[in-house]
């Protein structure tokens, strides 16, 4: 919950530890500035990378929707009651050569989370922040979808629209999970030949009733054959894949996009890049114009998640990190607020 006193705003929120258990605390904050907007938490979504930070104590979720409860007098882009949503990017600095080109994830000072505002995140009562930097949820889509989209939605498509896409491409997406299965609708809904691949078999037809053109199981493979090459490689595993196999399915020029976190090296064959004049091209959550672009794609095409939903509590949040650590979510875990339960907030 949050209490408003004469000193501020505290704000019950939940955060990681050192044990890795989940926490209950309170964040405080003075007032709210004029730029920036209260919003009362319904549905927070639990990314892979929230994994990587359940030690540190950080409030956790980057993946926030909520209802505007209150607004600075310099707001003018919501009003009380809007549902808002927000990613990973809190804040820039305006004014680098980055800001002025729309590409403020870059921003040198960018407030991303893991690296500020500790303090705040989407397992909490309510949040405060920039107006700037929430992004409007679409009447088509539900509190609960939007979401993982504000993270694993919005990640995938900033690969698929920044870097030369077009719906004349055959493009590759290894792994059918929290990544992949948004990936395939997207590909899809932008025109793509979709090629899959997965270590299980079983996801042959839920695959394919998301788009895939194609499906290709992995687990024990020597080589891959797939016909036609491909102009694009998403990678949405946690895992890298086997390289030697998926370089001999690219045509030249091709792109690869290693889209998850991880801290291990990254080893790739070097001769096959260079002579097929292969790109590994990073990619990260996207700034605020495509990711505006990203909703309204979703919201066009009936873009969903799947989702298992989970209660805003501390044993709501430790049972879905337990069933994503297994691997056991299909496909995107969203805590609800236990408030919001019953009235379904849309």
């Amino acid at each position: 919950m949050t209490c408003m006193t004469d000193n501020g705003f505290d704000i019950t929120v939940f955060k990681g530890s050192p044990s890795g258990k989940i926490v209950a605390s309170t964040t405080h904050k003075d007032s709210l500035k004029p730029d920036e907007v209260l919003l009362k938490i319904t549905h927070a979504g639990l990314c892979g990378t929230d994994l990587h930070y359940k030690t540190s104590g950080i409030v956790l979720s980057h993946e926030g929707v909520g209802i505007v409860q209150q607004i600075g007098p310099e707001v003018t882009n919501f009003k009380i009651g809007d549902r808002a949503g927000w990613g990973y990017l809190h804040n820039s600095c305006g004014h680098c050569d980055e800001c002025l080109s729309g590409n403020e994830i870059f921003c040198s000072e960018r407030a991303m989370y893991g690296e500020a505002d500790k303090d705040q995140g989407g397992f909490a009562s309510h949040a405060i922040w920039k107006a700037g930097f929430l992004f409007h949820i679409p009447d088509e889509i539900s509190s609960s979808e939007a979401a993982p989209l504000m993270c694993a939605g919005a990640t995938v498509f900033n690969a698929m629209h920044l870097y030369g896409m077009i719906p004349t491409d055959r493009v590759g997406i290894i792994g059918v999970g929290g990544l992949g299965h948004l990936a395939i609708q997207f590909a899809a809904k932008m025109g793509c030949q979709v090629v899959v691949f997965s270590g299980t078999k079983g996801k042959e037809n839920e695959a394919k009733k998301l788009g895939a053109s194609e499906f290709y199981e992995t687990k024990d493979m020597q080589a891959l054959e797939i016909g036609a090459p491909l102009k694009h490689l998403f990678v949405t595993t946690s895992q890298q894949p086997d390289w030697n196999c998926y370089l001999n399915t690219l045509a030249p020029h091709a792109k690869i996009y290693p889209l998850t976190v991880s801290a291990d090296a990254l080893s790739l064959p070097y001769m096959q890049l260079v002579v097929n004049g292969i790109t590994l091209q990073g990619s990260i959550c996207p700034s605020r114009g495509t990711h505006i672009k990203m909703l309204r794609f979703a919201a066009l095409h009936h873009i969903k998640p799947i989702i298992e939903e989970f209660p805003l509590t501390e044993a709501g949040i430790e049972e879905a990190i337990q069933k994503l650590e297994n691997g056991e979510v299909r496909y995107r875990a969203v805590l609800v607020a236990q408030n919001d339960i019953a009235g379904k907030s849309k």
